[in-house]
């Protein structure tokens, strides 16, 4: 058998997944430098922030810690949460044991006061979960008024564009294949149509300040000529959101 079919024939035999602890380490290493998201997405999410200075901010699904840190670098006062223990080990390994990191799932209550965060980010979070009431209910909950929700999401387009043949007006569960630093994964994904989207933000007691689709931070062109050709390069992969407390 070609190494490809090999490929092709593990990643078939695996069950969907959203459970990080099994590949952490492989995600955390992949992830640390690479286009999507050492590139695009950490700094389109540091640029939606702006000045975090003295901003209480709650980092839903940190991981491994890379986006906490940056926060905490630019002077925010920052709190993770994490439904994987593995990943939170290596939150906790990499940014100290001053770090304030929780295991919490967003699907759960979270273990916070009301208004106890100025800013929330949920960076590709959201479209691990089929039902969005309760956790976008909490986030709200643990906002001051006027506070801001950022998101970073899968586009939904890019959905239509890779299945083209799918429902794109339906709400969904989809699986897709990744490798992390040469594991083999398959994780569970669910597609919305952008009108669920915003209307599950609002309903929910946002108001949309931003819907942003950015390109990648321009130090990406040099670094990864053959993704990003050039400066004004078609560049679909999530759409970013700024959502402010009602």
């Amino acid at each position: 058998m070609s190494p490809d079919l090999e490929i092709a024939a593990e990643l078939a035999s695996q069950a969907p997944t959203t459970d990080y602890d099994g590949f952490a380490e492989a995600y955390a290493t992949e992830t640390e430098s690479n286009l999507i998201n050492g590139y695009y997405t950490r700094p389109a999410i540091l640029d939606l922030a702006g000045d975090v200075t003295g901003r209480r901010v709650l980092d839903v699904g940190c991981g491994a810690g890379p986006l906490f840190e940056s926060l905490r670098d630019r002077g925010a006062i920052v709190t993770g949460i994490e439904p994987s223990a593995k990943m939170l080990e290596l939150a906790r390994r990499r940014l100290g044991d001053t770090a304030i990191l929780q295991q919490a799932d967003l699907n759960d209550p979270l273990p916070f006061p009301d208004n106890a965060f100025d800013d929330a980010i949920a960076c590709l979070v959201l479209h691990y979960l089929e039902d969005w009431t309760a956790p976008l209910a909490e986030l709200r909950r643990v906002l001051v008024p006027g506070g801001r929700l950022i998101v970073a999401m899968n586009h939904p387009l890019v959905y239509l564009l890779e299945h083209p043949d799918g429902s794109y007006l339906t709400t969904h569960e989809y699986a897709v294949d990744y490798t992390f630093s040469g594991q083999k994964v398959k994780l569970t994904h669910w597609h919305r149509p952008l009108s669920s989207i915003t209307s599950a933000f609002t309903e929910a007691g946002f108001r949309i300040a931003v819907i942003s689709e950015p390109p990648p931070a321009p130090e990406a062109h040099e670094l990864f000529p053959e993704q990003v050709k050039t400066a004004d390069s078609a560049f679909v992969c999530f759409l970013f959101f700024v959502l402010e407390a009602a």
